[in-house]
């Protein structure tokens, strides 16, 4: 976990509204903004969050599946689950859905990349054809943009604009992402696990 993801979860496992979050890294740094604040400002701000009892141990994140490609598969999966595509978030399913793909009952047993790519690729035409996500990674598209993380919140934002449940811009997009701690232009690919996650509240509400 990135130390921007880390402060989202702890900012939520610690119950700080945004005055109080704002006045502690304020506190900490001297900024009251993590997209203001260098990698070594962040950590700080992770280490006096675990002074104040931050356990990222303890936030509900996802045990890693054994196998090469169950990283890739698990990432995906959430992001189907953020999306209202995936119904059922549990490891199992997961692991139902790869033995569908390739006859193989764990993910575990991937070793192939041929058999990979098949539960891959699967995963990510039902995600696009149920949610429109857009995976293309052309020169075409901004930089920002490339990256899986980044098209899954898009696709998510669409959704949500679709069911006018949020605002009705790219530039309301740019703000709410501004509003979790970062620029869409700072973002790594793991630091917009907690975007998804919080628009995924919203987009299973208006997909049920």
């Amino acid at each position: 976990m990135s130390a921007l993801a880390a402060i989202h979860v702890a900012k939520k496992q610690l119950g700080l509204d945004d005055d109080t979050y704002r006045a502690a890294l304020v506190n900490i740094t001297g900024k009251a903004s993590t997209r203001d604040m260098t990698e070594a400002e962040r950590n700080k701000v992770v280490a006096a969050f675990r002074d104040r009892g931050f356990k990222p141990a303890s936030t509900g994140s996802r045990k890693r599946l054994e196998g090469k490609y169950s990283g890739k598969l698990q990432a995906l999966w959430i992001a189907g689950w953020n999306l209202g595509v995936v119904h059922n978030r549990d490891d199992k399913a997961l692991i139902a859905f790869v033995e569908r793909q390739t006859g193989l009952s764990h993910v575990r047993f991937l070793h192939d990349p041929a058999d990979a790519a098949k539960a891959i690729e699967a995963l990510k035409s039902w995600i696009a054809r149920e949610a429109r996500v857009d995976w293309s990674t052309g020169f075409d598209r901004p930089d920002w943009l490339r990256v899986p993380g980044a098209q899954v919140a898009i696709a998510q934002w669409q959704i949500l604009l679709a069911a006018e449940a949020f605002g009705a811009s790219i530039a309301d997009f740019h703000k709410f992402v501004s509003d979790q701690g970062s620029t869409v232009y700072q973002m790594a690919d793991q630091d917009w696990q907690p975007v998804m996650n919080a628009l995924g509240e919203q987009v299973r509400k208006v997909r049920r």
